[in-house]
């Protein structure tokens, strides 16, 4: 679909309006606020093309010609129930301000998306992994205690990237997270990833902070002393897991490993949820379906009638 590029001045204001309410009142993720602007914005474009020069114009029935459009370019469903998300929010925040007389979104349905079951690795694969990155080079000791870190704390990778020297604390074996919204958790630390930190931080990071031309508070330094990105983890993940014979593996897949190998050690579903940083319940229950083959198993070795 394409997006007019200028759009009528009371659309560049009730965007501007929304933008400052995703991110300062609801502290949303940066990527999240992202894409509602950009839903939000595609909306306008398709509402100006047909002379509808702000919000207070819409009616339902536009929103609903919005949506089949898109539909009927193939956007995912996925896709398609975060822009209703955004539009029902966007216009929600406009009629609190009065910039709308009424609400065209209130009652504008939420395509039904298909959950689908988060991929984990298994036991020995997180351990070849692991164990894959060279001790002997700086870059292989950041490396394996960035891995040993996302798994030993399900963090996500922006809240690893986020991480600077001082959220973790080896004495008491735990890491401060930041996460959605930046709300902050305090999540325990295994042995292996503390001494795994504690090694690239007497061994490795010295060497790459010594590269930069200004002090950098980041846990984790590229070969300039420069943060260690997101985008450079999810690099760092899949060549390593390539380089291991693990096919495709994403920063992510370790959060799930992390969750799954928790549930199927007895770990119970509220302390996983806060473990995760997880708002609702439901959003943890998912992982519930991912062990079900090992509850199964669990139960035929167990139940005398099994």
């Amino acid at each position: 679909m394409e997006v007019v590029h200028v759009l009528p001045p009371a659309w560049v204001v009730a965007v501007d309006v929304f933008a400052v309410h995703l991110r300062d009142e609801r502290m949303l993720a940066e990527l999240t606020t992202a894409a509602y602007l950009r839903d939000v914005r595609q909306l306008a474009g398709f509402c100006a093309e047909f002379g509808i020069d702000g919000p207070a114009e819409v009616e339902h029935l536009v929103l609903r010609r919005w949506l089949g459009a898109l539909a009927a370019e193939s956007y995912a469903r996925t896709s398609l129930a975060r822009k209703t998300a955004a539009v029902r929010t966007f216009f929600a925040l406009l009629l609190r301000k009065g910039m709308v007389a009424t609400d065209p979104a209130l009652h504008l349905g939420t395509p039904k998306v298909g959950r689908r079951l988060p991929k984990a690795l298994r036991r020995d694969q997180v351990a070849t992994l692991l164990t894959t990155p060279d001790p002997a080079t700086p870059g292989g000791l950041r490396d394996r205690a960035a891995l040993e870190l996302l798994y030993a704390s399900g963090a996500r990778v922006s809240e690893i990237a986020g991480l600077d020297v001082d959220a973790v604390d080896l004495a008491d074996a735990t890491g401060r997270l930041f996460g959605k919204g930046s709300k902050e958790r305090i999540v325990p630390l295994g042995e292996p990833a503390c001494i795994a930190i504690e090694r690239w931080l007497s061994h490795g990071r010295p060497l790459f902070a010594a590269r930069s031309p200004s002090p950098c508070p980041a846990l984790f330094l590229s070969r300039r002393g420069a943060r260690f990105t997101a985008p450079d983890l999810r690099r760092m993940v899949r060549s390593t897991a390539g380089a291991a014979g693990l096919g495709v593996v994403t920063p992510h897949m370790l959060r799930h490993s992390y969750a799954t190998h928790l549930l199927e050690g007895g770990a119970d579903l509220r302390s996983v949820q806060e473990l995760l940083g997880h708002v609702a319940l439901s959003t943890t229950q998912i992982y519930t379906h991912v062990s079900r083959d090992h509850l199964r198993d669990s139960y035929n070795h167990a139940h005398p009638r099994a």
